[in-house]
Order: C-alpha cells, then structure tokens, then sequence
C-alpha cells in the first residue's frame, strides 16, 4: 500500500452519544464537506486532517452503530463502509473506534468486532475528562493489551488529545504491512454471547468502579424521568421551544421579507415592465426569498436540537415519550420533528434526522405536513373571519378561537391516525422496542453548537435551494402565460395557464363546493399556503388582500356558502399546497415514490374531508 500516491483515510466509528461528530469536527475544523453516500440519503462527512509533520490524513466521520451487525440504513453505511463494500468508496486505511469514556461497556463489543476486520485500530477514549471528574480509574496499558491497540484518551470539545490521536493513526498508518483480510462475518447468538462475556472480562480487567460514584446523573435522572414530574418538565421545554420559533424567528424573517420586498422593488424600477422583470421579481427574487425565510425557524429548532442532543436531554425525551407515541406506531424520537412543524414542516422534517431507523425516520416525515404549520394561518384566519362570530361561548372561550383550536387538534389527530394505518397495514409487526443508552450529562460546547448551526444553514441553502428555486419560477410561469388579450377587463389571472387549470378542473371540485375561483387560489397556492389569500385578492379585485383581510373576507361571506367556506378549511388541513416542503421531502427520502404517495394521500384525504364537511352543511341548512 503505498501512501505517497494517495492520502491516508481514516475512519470515525462509535456507538451515538460518544462524541464522535464533535471529535470529528476537532480533527478537521473547517476542512471538511458534507454530502450524501451513493444511492442513499444517509450523510457523508469527510474532511482533511492536517499532521504535525505536516502531512495530511482523509477523515470519514461513519453513522453511530452498536454493532457491525447492522439493523439500520445508518449501520449498514458504516458496516459496509469499515469492510470496504461501499461502491465507489476507498476502504479506510486506519479505523479509530470512539468510545465514551464513562460508559465502555457497549463500545466494548463493537472494538471486539472491528479488530476481526483487521484492519489498523485505534481506541479514542473521548469525554475522558467526564471520566476523571466521576472517579473512573481505567488502566489504558492493559486495556491496549487486551484489544491489541494504541488507546488514546481525548476531549473533544476541548480539542485535547488530538494530537496524540493523529500521530497513533499515523503510526498504525505507517506499520500497515500488505493487504488485509477480514474474519468478520454476522455473528450467531452463540457468538453474540460469547463477545458480551468477552467484553464483560475486559470491562472487569481494566476498568475499576469510580471512587467518586456520580449521583448527580441519578439525581437529576431521578427528576427528569420521573412519569409525572418528567412529562411535565418536558412540555415546559417544548413550550418554550415551540414558543421561540415563533417569538425568535418573526423579527428575522420580517426582515428577511422586508429585505426581498426592497430588493423587488429596486429591480422592478431599475428594469421597464415586461417579461424580464417578471421573471426576476416574481420568478427568482421571490423564489429565493421563499427559501430564505425559513432559515430562522431551521437555526432556532436545529439550535435547541443540538444543545438538547449535547446536554443528554434528548435521549431522555425520547424515552419519556416513546409510550405516548408508541400507542400510534410512533417511534419515541418522532416527538421533536412533529412538535418543530408547527411553525413549518421544512424544519420539522430535516429534523427526522435524529430518528435513526428508516421505517420509522419515513413515518415521520410522510406524516409531519399534516401538522397545521404557520403558512396556514392567514388562511385559517380568513376564512373564520368570514364565516364564525367573534362571540363568547360557554362564558369564557372565543367561538374563533375555538375554531382555530380544532384544527390544530385536527391536524394532530389525523397524523396519528395515519401513522397507526401505515404500521397496520404498510410496515405490520415492524416496530421494533426503544432501546437507547442514556448519555452522561455534559455542558454545550458554545463554538461547537455555532459550528453545527453554519453547517446546517449551508446545506439547508445549498440542497434546497436548488430544489425550490427551478419549482417557483414553474408556478410563476403558469401564474403569468399567456397574456390577456387585447380588451381584457378581468384580472390576468383568468387568462393564464392557472386560470385555465381552474377552470378545467372546476368539474371535479364541484362536489365539494369550490368554484373555479376557489380552484385557481389552489394552483399558485401550491408554491406556499398563504399565497391563496392573495389570489383569492385578485380573483375577487379586493386590492391589498394580504394586508386588508377584513375587506376580503366580508366579499367572500357574500360569494360563498358556510358549507364552503368550511369545506375550505377542511381542504387546507389536510392538502400539501406547498413545493418547498415537497422538494425536501423529496431530497430527505431521497426517492420521488414516498414524495408521490404522501401527496396522493394528502390529496385524497383533502377531498374527503371537504366533501363530507361540505355535504354535512348542506344537510344542516348551511348551503
């Protein structure tokens, strides 16, 4: 093997909550990118590592696993990727096995494993410092011994012992002599056993019970999963979280908005009126500003994740959740994602990240746009205006208010539903019991977490961008094409492709109660939800719909029956009317087919619940 043609790789493999992504990110800093394996949507990160001799090492930071036995998309990306059947993929050079120093009893077994790859090993004993404070006496030279392995301890976050851990990948690197060949092979139970023991007699030889037991953990354990106080401390933290997306998020995104505004406008006056400017200020400034505006709420869920996730609090989230959710087929990591698309399911679903099996990473993300998400509201808003009283029901409650809360609760109650008919029917027998080792708790590293946020941000603009954006301009275009003839009195609307598409469809949104008007407002309201009440604006020449909602929602009560004003909002629960969560979905699962089926399904379950709202009005007088 001859390193002087190509760069050594070394590859990052440890059970989740080890640290490794934080070593990982202390290796390589800012010399690192992030894509996807070949064929899958599983996240690569691979990054240079710069030696003190001033050679230069290939970092591959692998998925979390257990075991090389791989019962997820995610450990079989690492199993494959140790063993070197990756397609297109170099086998690593050096494997470095990161553990948790304060808990080797796991990491234990899955070292025992990657030394019958043979290939060269490295033990990182990470979070040492964690170790030392709670009394841990761990004899390196003979744990070295028993796994035939340089042990290096390290602190990741605090960049210690990444020097130390360069130089013994290095010397592996540099001792490899020929080809390896590979013992491993999926193990038996008998064999399953036999490496527990293994590891259970190592764990005995070198490591010693702490002389400094951590009673804190316990403590703070016995508060935090507590079945009572627990939950209730949990749904303060969410409060507060669900509260911030939409309290820290608005200023940002006004501004966001506020800034394209300026920016549309300065090149509306700069460019004459005609086609080109269309497509600049209403194709791409508005396109790229619709991406934009979701970065705050992406940063703000993504930043409580990770401090939650380094902290050691969303493990046990998870846990005290997993019964809840389990009732609806749910896994117990599902909560967070679900709870995030409140304010927009685009973050909401880039956070199914943290769901570590597929089955259960997809459940979530087919049923996260059924969560009523901040674009509904004007609409939400518009129609209840129109159509229910403010008055006071029951002596204390707002009959609007009311209103607003049973579609929330609607939205809630059919996504668990869904998730009940896809494990009962699509994925039978498949859900597999919760099991998560509880990680120690441990104080968020401040550039870490900023770290991690850049990253996100960057692939947030970078991926989704180019999936929305060529979207947009297809909406603008069927919104501007062709042009109203010579004479026209009507808006442009009528006469546009959408105008067309509406009016076509009108047949078959009749049995629900949508006018073709109706139906044009849903052709452009697909590029995002509010945009319905500024079309239904220019349908029914109401100027500044956006801002005079009151002005519209009167024309609508004198053109519309209740029936099918909540026929609407029924439609509005259930329907995706939005491309940038759709070019998401479609880039998280990376497969057009579950993008299609969720659409199908939303789809079907829009036109249902608005047929049978609407024709139970009827029935009721209220057509």
């Amino acid at each position: 093997m001859d390193m002087a043609v190509r760069t050594a790789r070394v590859a990052l493999v440890g059970n989740p909550n080890s640290g490794k992504t934080a070593l990982f990110n202390a290796l390589t800093g800012a010399h690192q990118k992030v894509a996807n394996y070949a064929g899958v949507t599983v996240e690569r990160k691979e990054g240079r590592v710069h030696a003190a001799d001033g050679r230069v090492l290939s970092a591959l930071d692998l998925p979390g696993t257990y075991s090389l036995r791989a019962r997820s998309l995610d450990e079989e990306v690492a199993r494959d990727a140790v063993l070197g059947a990756l397609p297109g993929e170099t086998p690593p050079d050096v494997v470095v096995c990161v553990a948790d120093a304060t808990n080797l009893r796991l990491v234990l077994r899955l070292a025992l494993e990657l030394k019958q790859v043979g290939r060269p090993m490295v033990l990182a004993l990470n979070m040492y410092d964690i170790a030392q404070r709670q009394g841990l006496r761990i004899d390196l030279e003979r744990l070295s011994q028993e796994l035939g392995a340089p042990v290096v301890t390290t602190v990741a976050t605090r960049r210690r012992g990444i020097a130390e851990l360069v130089a013994a990948a290095q010397a592996q690197v540099d001792a490899a002599v020929g080809e390896t060949h590979s013992q491993w092979h999926a193990p038996s139970a008998a064999e399953i056993r036999a490496a527990h023991r293994e590891a259970e007699r190592i764990m005995k030889a070198c490591v010693r019970p702490p002389e400094r037991p951590d009673t804190l953990t316990g403590k703070i354990d016995s508060v935090l999963l507590h079945p009572v106080a627990g939950l209730a401390i949990l749904l303060a933290v969410l409060f507060v979280m669900f509260q911030a997306v939409f309290a820290w998020a608005e200023p940002a995104m006004q501004a966001i908005e506020a800034g394209f505004a300026l920016l549309g406008q300065g090149v509306a006056a700069f460019l004459p009126d005609g086609l080109l400017q269309s497509l600049i200020v209403d194709g791409l400034i508005s396109g790229v500003g619709s991406v934009l505006v979701f970065l705050p709420q992406i940063l703000i869920i993504f930043l409580f994740i990770i401090l939650l996730e380094d902290f050691g609090y969303m493990a046990r989230a998870a846990f005290l959740m997993d019964k809840i959710m389990g009732g609806a087929g749910l896994h117990g990591r599902a909560f967070i994602p679900l709870l995030s698309s409140f304010a927009c399911a685009i973050p909401g679903i880039m956070a199914t990240r943290v769901i570590e099996a597929k089955r259960d990473r997809l459940t979530t993300i087919l049923i996260a746009p059924l969560m009523t998400c901040s674009a509904r509201i004007p609409v939400y808003t518009l129609i209840i205006a129109a159509f229910i009283p403010s008055e006071t029901v029951w002596g204390f409650a707002n009959l609007q208010g009311l209103v607003m809360f049973g579609l929330y609760a609607s939205g809630i109650v059919s996504a668990l539903l869904v998730s009940l008919v896809i494990r009962k029917v699509f994925w039978r027998g498949a859900v597999e019991p919760f099991m998560m080792e509880l990680p120690a708790y441990k104080v968020p590293d401040l550039k870490s977490v900023l770290f991690n946020l850049w990253l996100r941000a960057r692939i947030f603009l970078r991926r989704a961008g180019r999936i929305i954006l060529p979207l947009m301009i297809i909406v603008w275009a069927l919104s501007t094409f062709p042009y109203p003839p010579e004479g026209a009195t009507g808006p442009a609307i009528d006469y546009s492709v959408a105008g067309m598409i509406g009016k076509a469809l009108e047949p078959l949104f009749a049995p629900i109660g949508f006018s073709w008007q109706m139906v044009v407002a849903l052709v452009p309201g697909m590029a995002a939800r509010e945009v319905a009440v500024a079309v239904l604006g220019t349908v029914y020449a109401v100027a500044g719909a956006e801002e005079n909602v009151g002005a519209l929602a009167t024309v609508l009560a004198g053109q519309w029956s209740l029936a099918t004003g909540l026929a609407f909002l029924a439609w509005y629960v259930f329907a995706p009317q939005c491309l940038p969560t759709l070019g998401v979905v479609r880039r998280e699962t990376g497969s057009l087919k579950w993008t299609l089926i969720m659409v199908g399904y939303m789809f079907g379950l829009a036109y249902l619940a608005a047929l049978i709202v609407y024709r139970l009005a009827v029935a009721l007088g209220g057509g």
